[in-house]
């Protein structure tokens, strides 16, 4: 029988934090949570509109525990700031789900100079997921959900002496690699976290073609050109809704059945019930790669192993 959300168990007690949560997939995920007792932080770049969110959830579940924090994953400061705020509120934190993410945009950049679509889709997660760490192992079995995407397979390598693609911009190219970035970075965290003995967990989801607000900002952050408005249009007569786009990450976040590791995608590689898809596990070295680039770029530095180690002791 096909996954859905009625195979969510019962979450009451344990704390997730959702990141893009105002829109598309984060919203439904966040909403879904919510409903199904967990607490859950709605972590947005504006807090006016992740309030809207915290009121639609409230108004359908009274009892929901949701607070709204702002969080702008092209700022390494803001990333800072919030982690500090919510792991002092919550010294556990059971579920991370690296959601948010730009999409098709012109060469811009973060306020910290990075490319905007790598430096948000993943030096942004990576450098919240090493911040909130510490609390996802105190949490014991905790899991961090990266949201990867088809896109991945443009296998765009990264260039660590040309991070902003200056050499050459192409913007589905570049939404490509962080999308790439993404997976393995799930990929080598759920390696370093099982060599270290953690009962946490790292997985990723890509949700097939879903219509949703990132590809309507993707067409108005661009401009409109001519690639961008085929792809929202092919998106909207062939995409899914939101709610069947969110499911991936959702099972990849709470089914207990699935190891870490393990992507979830739609069987049918856009549409279709959540499903664990294989992964790409061959490329070691560049996985390994990317961490070190990363972790230069953020000036953080994410020692899985000795983090392991301090929550045990």
């Amino acid at each position: 029988m096909a996954w859905s959300i009625d195979d969510i168990p019962d979450l009451t007690g344990r704390t997730a934090v959702v990141t893009g949560p105002t829109g598309g997939l984060g919203l439904v995920s966040a909403k879904v949570l919510a409903a199904k007792g967990a607490g859950v932080v709605v972590a947005g770049r504006h807090l006016d509109t992740a309030g809207v969110v915290r009121s639609e959830i409230l108004l359908d579940h009274p009892e929901a525990l949701i607070e709204t924090r702002r969080l702008d994953l092209g700022s390494l400061d803001s990333i800072g700031a919030f982690s500090e705020a919510v792991t002092g509120d919550h010294p556990s934190i059971d579920l991370l789900i690296n959601n948010a993410g730009v999409m098709g945009t012109p060469r811009l950049e973060t306020a910290d100079g990075f490319e905007l679509q790598f430096g948000t889709n993943h030096l942004g997660h990576f450098a919240l997921t090493a911040l909130m760490m510490p609390a996802i192992l105190r949490a014991g079995r905790g899991r961090v959900v990266t949201v990867t995407s088809y896109a991945r397979h443009f296998r765009v390598a990264v260039d660590p002496d040309d991070l902003g693609m200056e050499g050459g911009y192409d913007t589905w190219l570049a939404y490509g690699r962080s999308k790439m970035c993404n997976h393995q970075f799930a990929l080598e965290l759920q390696h370093r976290l099982a060599a270290a003995g953690a009962a946490a967990a790292s997985l990723s989801a890509h949700p097939g073609m879903s219509h949703t607000n990132l590809h309507a900002a993707s067409v108005a952050a661009s401009g409109g050109g001519r690639s961008q408005r085929f792809f929202h249009l092919w998106a909207r007569t062939l995409g899914t809704s939101a709610a069947a786009g969110a499911l991936p990450q959702l099972r990849a976040a709470t089914d207990p059945g699935l190891p870490g590791g393990s992507l979830v995608a739609p069987r049918w590689v856009v549409a279709g019930a959540p499903v664990r898809r294989p992964t790409l596990r061959r490329f070691t070295r560049e996985r390994s790669m990317l961490w070190e680039v990363s972790e230069r770029a953020t000036g953080i530095p994410f020692d899985v192993a000795g983090m392991v180690e301090r929550a045990a002791g």
